[in-house]
């Protein structure tokens, strides 16, 4: 049975601010939305696990929906996640659900036993935070913590990322973009520009991924054309980058409910791979494959210029709520310079977007209601925007 999601949000926002039903202080419920149809599926899993494992039971009810890899929604019992987990199971038997645009059907709201507050997608890479899901957000008008569509879109999409940055002046290492019916059509002449204006080592990475999907440092020409092809089976769009002497520099973002403030960034963390490089391996497969600095071993000068350009970056690329910031320290020159973005930063507790607001002072549990909360505010300012002219 084909349950409908959406109903989930069909209140009054002043009335709702209170949370009060029958006059008693309800808690706010939250639909946590994991898997998802992507590489980063297995990722997504421990991430939601973390978020659910640390949401305070104490103002939050959850209502867990698991995205398999077919892209099939089940809405899930929260009393089979009381023990905490590393990874989240996702169970085909499971009732499946949906969000319609339709403010008709209240047949989830029902089945889960109320009304839906906001959604904290918890999913890595294309369709969800590339700003799809965030569509469908918006189409079911239900609040959602992240980024909205267009900032998501942007940030998930690595060269125009820096086609921005670089617009607004910051620095980032050489690099070239193409797509994948250009490299069918011209790989020699491709080839050969990578090799004249990238030049060798680089790294060839699929635009539109993250978790260290499908990239190669390529050290060797022969090795250039394999390294393009399978960064190819996962997007349609191949960057290639100048491999740099690097320190790989790390910062957390995060908006502040009082919009005339600045976004919060955290001291900076560092991630001290001890592979060739910070790979999907090092990230999740190797339990010894880097460690972490937090905060990071830099001057108060280097501290102050790499939390100036995250909150340039979150803002050039219109990100909103939260956002983790990469950027490398050139080792010899003391050049900054930026990476990517990433508006749904891993969540796992040993990931660098919370521990590096811990080390500034702010816990998980602390950093979860906030991003619920602001998630709620934000939703109340759209809502209010005048609709008719």
């Amino acid at each position: 049975m084909l349950l409908n999601l959406l109903n989930v949000y069909m209140f009054d926002w002043k009335k709702d601010m209170s949370r009060k039903d029958n006059g008693l202080t309800r808690k706010r419920r939250v639909l946590v939305v994991y898997g998802g149809r992507s590489s980063e599926h297995d990722v997504s899993l421990q991430s939601a696990a973390s978020v659910i494992n640390n949401l305070d039971r104490d103002q939050y009810e959850i209502v867990p929906v698991a995205i398999d890899k077919a892209g099939g929604w089940h809405l899930n019992d929260a009393r089979q996640f009381q023990t905490p987990q590393k990874a989240l199971p996702v169970y085909p038997e499971a009732p499946r659900v949906a969000i319609t645009p339709s403010p008709a059907d209240r047949a989830l709201a029902e089945a889960s036993g109320g009304a839906i507050d906001v959604v904290f997608p918890v999913m890595h890479g294309p369709l969800c935070e590339d700003g799809c899901i965030q569509g469908l957000l918006e189409l079911a008008d239900l609040p959602y913590v992240g980024s909205g569509v267009l900032g998501s879109a942007i940030s998930m999409d690595k060269e125009v990322t820096k086609r921005l940055v670089v617009a607004a002046g910051i620095d980032t290492a050489a690099f070239f973009s193409f797509k994948a019916a250009e490299w069918r059509g011209d790989a020699r002449s491709i080839t050969r520009h990578l090799l004249q204006e990238i030049g060798l080592p680089l790294f060839t990475k699929p635009v539109n991924l993250g978790s260290s999907v499908g990239i190669h440092k390529v050290k060797k020409e022969e090795d250039l054309a394999p390294a393009i092809e399978d960064s190819l089976l996962y997007d349609r769009k191949v960057l290639v980058e100048r491999a740099l002497d690097v320190r790989e520099i790390e910062l957390s973002v995060l908006e502040q409910i009082d919009e005339t403030q600045p976004p919060l960034v955290s001291l900076p963390g560092e991630v001290i791979p001890r592979h060739e490089f910070y790979s999907y391996q090092a990230k999740y497969l190797d339990e010894n494959g880097a460690r972490f600095e937090i905060p990071a071993k830099l001057s108060e000068i280097q501290v102050q210029e790499a939390q100036r350009m995250a909150r340039d970056v979150f803002r050039i690329a219109e990100c909103e709520a939260m956002a983790r910031v990469d950027l490398f320290l050139e080792k010899q020159t003391g050049r900054l310079l930026f990476n990517e973005i990433n508006t749904i930063p891993g969540f796992t507790t040993i990931s660098m977007y919370p521990k590096m607001f811990e080390a500034s002072g702010m816990s998980y549990r602390e950093l979860l209601s906030r991003l619920i909360e602001l998630a709620i505010v934000r939703h109340k300012r759209r809502r209010d925007l005048k609709r008719d002219y």
